[in-house]
């Protein structure tokens, strides 16, 4: 590993010994490969703790943070962020795989387009097992010019998953640290859209791994899945219609804090109330795993061939 690495990936993690492995094998295994792997143990009680040792003792690249106690998943995500070193950044989810080229492809954009802020690549869904349910066709604005454009379409339309992009770090410290109420990921990346316009590659390297123990499935209210984000949500002071006024609010402060111009911030404010008075519409905002499973065999790509095996570790 460099001493300054150009790219940080952030994977924050509790109790992830089910898939852990396979997730950092397809990360090691990138073909690009300055960059530093910043894994932080949320107090984990199963066996994630041996998993990253065992690799971090293989992989120079990996840093291991374990924290005394669990914090929540949104504090582990800003941690992972705060202890990054390079100008880029990804964060990566322990369940997941990556396509061995998804780095290079992602650095590539950026550098290719000064003027982006995230680049990020085509991805489906996939179970347990590795099996493709859902490959998904992006289809959001966000690479629109016009920060209104690129607000609106976050707003309207299903999926995306951009969080889990390419991003320029520098971007990301002008941006208000994740919260914890409810799809607070999403006015999160609501907020980094309005700073600048996003690239997609057209290229399927990026497979979410759905399957009953992910934070979404395993907690299904959303009060519970907030106190998953993070446990001071459990109090009194924290119910349900407060995580969902959090949850608008957390759109208008986004509008509020972006560098806009007046008449882009009256516009994004418009898209707002335009979208809160949409809400009834049936699947509204539903994430992209969540919707009818696809034939498999759309596809002309194999999981398989695209995600980086075993032989990625290095010392």
């Amino acid at each position: 590993m460099t001493a300054q690495p150009r790219l940080s990936i952030g994977l924050p993690v509790y109790n992830g010994e089910e898939y852990l492995a396979e997730s950092l094998d397809a990360l090691l295994g990138q073909t690009y490969e300055d960059f530093e792997l910043v894994v932080s143990d949320n107090a984990s009680t199963d066996g994630t703790e041996d998993i990253c040792r065992r690799y971090a003792a293989k992989d120079s690249r990996i840093r291991y943070l374990r924290l005394p106690r669990n914090i929540g998943a949104t504090p582990n995500h800003n941690h992972v962020l705060a202890e990054s070193r390079g100008e880029l950044f990804k964060w990566a989810s322990h369940d997941d795989l990556y396509g061995r080229d998804l780095l290079r492809r992602c650095v590539q954009a950026l550098d290719e387009r000064p003027d982006m802020i995230l680049a990020h690549t085509g991805q489906a869904v996939i179970d347990g097992d590795g099996r493709v349910k859902v490959p998904y066709e992006y289809t959001l604005a966000t690479d629109s010019p016009h920060a209104p454009d690129r607000f609106r379409s976050l707003l309207f339309e299903p999926g995306g998953d951009d969080f889990y992009g390419v991003m320029r770090t520098d971007m990301l410290r002008r941006v208000k640290p994740m919260d914890s109420y409810h799809h607070a990921d999403r006015t999160y990346v609501a907020e980094i859209t309005l700073h600048g316009a996003f690239h997609q590659v057209p290229e399927l390297l990026y497979f979410r791994r759905d399957h009953p123990t992910r934070a979404e499935r395993a907690n299904p209210s959303k009060r519970s899945r907030c106190v998953n984000l993070d446990p001071r949500r459990a109090g009194p002071l924290h119910p349900t219609p407060r995580l969902l006024a959090e949850y608008v609010w957390g759109f208008a402060s986004a509008i509020r804090r972006a560098p806009l111009s007046a008449a882009d911030r009256r516009a994004c404010f418009r898209h707002l109330g335009a979208w809160m008075t949409s809400r009834i519409r049936p699947g509204a905002g539903e994430r992209v795993e969540d919707r009818a499973p696809v034939d498999p065999a759309r596809l002309t790509v194999s999981v398989d061939d695209l995600v980086a095996g075993r032989e990625g570790r290095r010392a």
